[in-house]
């Protein structure tokens, strides 16, 4: 009786420690959230302790009316497009080959087209950036774009192969055996059921792509920068709330692109969906 009071004791104060643990990190994440949020409406004309005295849209007029913030928008919103369509097709392809293919040294294949997730930005970008100045690749652009290929390719690679593992292949070579031609197997069956991988992939690609320094730092020339390359240099120049307007915007954006994550794919059906 005593062992039992013991165990029940030592189960409900690592459940009220997990309830503790799981609250200060909510906090510790949407604490700061919430104070930019709250300091992007700030009504005072200068940077000023929290909380505000009143509200305002001025710092939202600030960024919209900033030919420096809004062609790094603009640069953002392409390169990330372009990252992560390119992405989304080489690592969907990839992680085809790889779920089918079985050969010697796939693992480490494998390994190295993930390696991108674990090197440091920093490192990845200023090695990007000696490689393109060998080869005289000198427009920003390019260079920005073949860089965010290559950090927004594993998580397509990844999140495609995460969906494939529940797709049998007894589907496939059914299709097969019915006249199908391979590739028509994999586009009319395969593809289907791994959408939800794909698409999850693409979507990761774009919000790293939209929040890149490291390697955006190294890579970026003065007419060709990303958005958060131009908030980088107004924190050193002027620093003042547009900072926390801009941060609302990627958060916004950041947000509509989950939710339309979530009405472009059923997520809580899977892989399998019923007619």
């Amino acid at each position: 009786m005593k062992t039992m009071r013991g165990k029940r004791w030592i189960d409900d104060t690592c459940r009220v420690a997990m309830h503790v643990l799981f609250a200060f990190t909510f906090l510790f994440l949407f604490v700061p959230v919430l104070v930019s949020v709250t300091m992007a409406f700030d009504a005072r004309p200068y940077l000023a302790p929290f909380p505000p005295s009143g509200l305002s849209l001025q710092w939202f007029g600030e960024f919209f009316s900033s030919d420096y913030l809004l062609q790094g928008l603009w640069t953002s919103l392409i390169l990330a497009s372009a990252s992560s369509l390119v992405a989304m097709a080489v690592g969907s392809l990839a992680a085809f080959g790889l779920d089918r293919a079985r050969f010697r040294g796939r693992e480490l294949l494998l390994s190295l087209f993930l390696s991108p997730l674990i090197v440091p930005g920093v490192i990845l970008g200023f090695g990007l950036l000696l490689l393109f100045s060998s080869l005289d690749l000198l427009e920003g652009l390019p260079r920005l774009i073949a860089g965010h290929v290559l950090i927004t390719f594993p998580l397509c690679l990844r999140a495609t192969l995460a969906s494939l593992v529940g797709i049998r292949k007894s589907l496939t070579e059914a299709a097969m055996s019915l006249g199908a031609t391979e590739w028509q197997a994999l586009w009319e069956i395969t593809f289907p059921l791994a959408r939800t991988g794909v698409l999850a992939g693409g979507i990761f690609a774009f919000a790293v792509s939209m929040d890149d320094v490291a390697v955006a730092l190294f890579l970026s020339d003065p007419t060709i920068y990303t958005l958060p390359i131009a908030l980088v240099s107004m924190m050193r120049a002027n620093f003042d709330l547009t900072i926390a307007a801009a941060s609302l915007f990627l958060l916004v954006l950041a947000a509509f692109s989950t939710w339309l994550l979530a009405r472009c794919v059923d997520l809580g059906q899977g892989v399998y969906r019923k007619p």
